[in-house]
């Protein structure tokens, strides 16, 4: 009983529930910290999986990303070939109602086709330094259509002989 007496004693004396204190204490910050440790490390895990969420959403997103990039490229493109065609059907347009004026065409006929009226007497130039080069040398463009004729004519009959 003496020793039964002696742990009571000890149990309820200042410096055993000091030390007692202490102990616990010392468990409660412990466990503290172990709880700030799991935090941690669960706010690791959780921000690892977040990452790995967002990276799968990147790699599922990129091609659809990528495709409709492309396409709204292509429809800018397409859109600028419609401004082009239209302004060309314009331009067109314009082209044909100059054509509808008779002093437009008269102009363009004697400009393109060297035609002259009935009582004009027609002249064509020659550069002399064009008149030494031979007619294979001229170009088909600078010559008027009518000595291209007559260049295929002449080639065309040499070939046969």
């Amino acid at each position: 009983m003496a020793l039964k007496d002696r742990n009571d004693r000890d149990r309820f004396s200042t410096a055993t529930r000091i030390r007692l204190l202490g102990e616990q204490t010392a468990a409660r910050v412990y466990r503290s910290q172990t709880r700030r440790q799991a935090r941690r490390s669960r706010l690791t895990g959780r921000a690892a999986l977040l990452a790995l969420v967002l990276c799968s959403l990147v790699v599922a997103l990129a091609y659809p990303m990528r495709q409709y990039v492309s396409q709204r490229e292509d429809i800018a493109d397409l859109k600028r070939q419609k401004l082009q065609a239209q302004q060309r059907v314009q331009q067109l347009r314009d082209l044909k109602a100059r054509w509808q004026d008779d002093a437009y065409a008269e102009q363009q006929i004697r400009q393109r086709l060297h035609y002259v009226l009935p009582g004009e007497t027609g002249y064509t130039m020659v550069d002399p330094g064009a008149a030494k080069q031979s007619r294979a040398e001229q170009g088909t463009a600078r010559r008027p259509w009518y000595i291209n004729v007559w260049y295929g004519v002449d080639k065309s009959d040499a070939a046969g002989q």
